[in-house]
């Protein structure tokens, strides 16, 4: 297993949000990469279908364009993004071998019935997706916010010391508000 290096201040991250409207075909992904000292050190923008299958692939074909081997990690805010289109957090990891961190801020029972509800003759490979996930776990960050965090390639006690150094106030990650910030003012543009 790969480890953060979290001694690093310079440690550079990809920030992954999204947004999207249910009308429009495609959800608009943004990326930011940041150092662990707050500075910004890129951007790369993406799209997925909306109720499709291709946000993974989405996410490595960003990651790619970036050309930058000097990443230490991935963060997705969220797993289930694009109204159930399913980031492969294992094929992501194994693609790309650094850590990747999905962090989501609600606690939910589960979403296979809204799955079977929404793609009633199509819903097997997507719950397939779903299942495929681990669970996530709650953790509570310095702030005193909870969060619910899944990951790939790092232990759950490097997930928290990096959401805690990257949580300035909040439950927000600083990477993950910048980038939803970038991602919601893009869609507005539309």
């Amino acid at each position: 297993m790969r480890h953060l290096h979290l001694e690093k201040s310079g440690l550079r991250g990809l920030g992954i949000s999204e947004s999207f409207k249910k009308t429009h075909d495609k959800s608009i992904l943004c990326g930011v990469v940041m150092r662990r000292d707050f500075v910004i050190d890129g951007f790369v923008f993406g799209n997925a279908t909306i109720g499709g299958d291709d946000v993974t692939d989405q996410i490595l074909q960003m990651h790619a364009k970036l050309q930058r081997p000097d990443l230490n990690y991935v963060l997705i805010s969220g797993l289930i993004l694009s109204m159930y289109n399913i980031v492969d957090l294992k094929l992501l990891f194994n693609s790309l071998n650094i850590p990747i961190i999905s962090v989501s801020y609600n606690e939910t029972s589960g979403i296979e019935e809204a799955i079977k509800s929404h793609f009633p003759k199509s819903y097997e490979k997507k719950l397939e997706s779903y299942r495929n996930l681990k669970n996530r776990e709650k953790i509570t960050l310095k702030t005193g916010y909870d969060v619910f965090v899944r990951h790939e390639g790092c232990t759950l006690n490097e997930v928290l010391l990096l959401l805690d150094s990257l949580t300035l106030q909040g439950v927000m990650p600083e990477p993950l508000r910048v980038s939803q910030l970038l991602a919601n003012s893009l869609l507005r543009k539309d």
